[in-house]
């Protein structure tokens, strides 16, 4: 047939989906299809690319004539979007399903005044270890440093969740750093890296589910996907808190399918598309009714995805740092990685 959608079949409008990859429920593994779902009840076809990192949306914003309708940046990158009048507000009286939110995930902290965003999900950095290699539990990210450990430790391969860490733990809020800040860091992480088997990011799975390092920091929903693979594998959550991140669906300015797009990030926090995707992603969901209704009960008291109130009150989100103080993180970054 030709390339008319779905052989001949004619949708009603659609909507531009610009997201990360493998970051919705796309009928894999026994999970519902929701973008299938959403054509089906609003006859609207969705246009669907992924991106790889928020410095590649931004830039795909920025320096093409591309029309995206929803993104679903990360914190920092939609305070940077916001001041940059990239984006559009919402009209919430399209999105009802914004009420189902949990109410620590309705105003977040890169969107005071709510304007913007639909909280998308969320998680914490946390460590994973193989319990064959490591001994007992870690409760700091000083773990990371453990001279027992050498060869064995994996990195972050990226300046933002690297330096954080080092910050962290000399006592610096990574949340809102300077050039200085930067410094203190990168002496930390020079210390560390005659201790590490590699920088990682992807390869944190190959390398932790075949027990091939003993332990390494990432994601929560990751950490989880990686101990249901290994038996070996267990988390430890550093005690004095750590990076509470969230991604928000947002409309860029560039939207020429405003409605469309409203509609889409609504039917997104409906209970059960928003239970769902959880499903898949295992990232936590904002969303309290999929929470209360649908989520077996020892995923809800699984601390690691859904932490408690009292922990996140101890972690920092990240906020958009100057230009000037993030291209130095990056290059200090990457000096520390050439040096032998």
């Amino acid at each position: 047939c030709s390339a008319m959608a779905g052989c001949g079949k004619s949708y009603d409008g659609e909507v531009n989906v610009y997201n990360w990859g493998e970051y919705i429920a796309n009928g894999e593994d026994d999970t519902l299809d929701v973008i299938d779902e959403f054509e089906k009840e609003y006859n609207i076809k969705v246009n669907y690319t992924t991106y790889e990192t928020n410095e590649e949306l931004y830039n795909m914003l920025k320096n093409s004539n591309v029309s995206y309708d929803v993104i679903i940046p990360s914190d920092y990158m939609i305070s940077k979007l916001i001041s940059e009048n990239m984006l559009q507000e919402l009209d919430y009286s399209n999105i009802p399903n914004k009420d189902n939110l949990m109410e620590r995930f309705k105003n977040l902290s890169c969107d005071p005044e709510g304007k913007y965003t639909v909280c998308y999900s969320w998680g914490v950095t946390s460590m994973v270890y193989d319990k064959t290699k490591v001994a007992t539990k870690p409760t700091s990210w000083e773990a990371l440093w453990d001279k027992s450990l050498s060869g064995d430790i994996l990195m972050f391969n990226n300046s933002r969740d690297a330096m954080a860490i080092a910050m962290q733990l000399c006592g610096i809020n990574p949340a809102n750093c300077t050039k200085e800040d930067v410094d203190k860091a990168a002496a930390k992480l020079s210390e560390q890296k005659p201790l590490l088997k590699k920088y990682v990011m992807d390869q944190v799975f190959t390398e932790m589910e075949n027990s091939q390092s003993a332990i390494a920091p990432y994601y929560a929903g990751d950490i989880v996907m990686m101990m249901e693979n290994n038996e070996d594998l267990d988390y430890a959550m550093p005690e004095n808190g750590s990076n509470l991140f969230y991604d928000a669906m947002c409309i860029p300015t560039c939207s020429k399918n405003k409605e469309n797009a409203e509609k889409f990030i609504n039917f997104m926090q409906s209970p059960e598309i928003a239970a769902a995707n959880f499903e898949y992603l295992y990232y936590a969901t904002p969303n309290q009714k999929a929470y209360d209704e649908y989520l077996d009960e020892d995923i809800k008291n699984n601390e690691l995805i859904f932490p408690s109130d009292e922990y996140l009150d101890k972690c920092y989100v990240f906020t958009n740092v100057p230009d000037d103080v993030y291209s130095y993180m990056q290059e200090q970054f990457v000096k520390i990685q050439a040096d032998k």
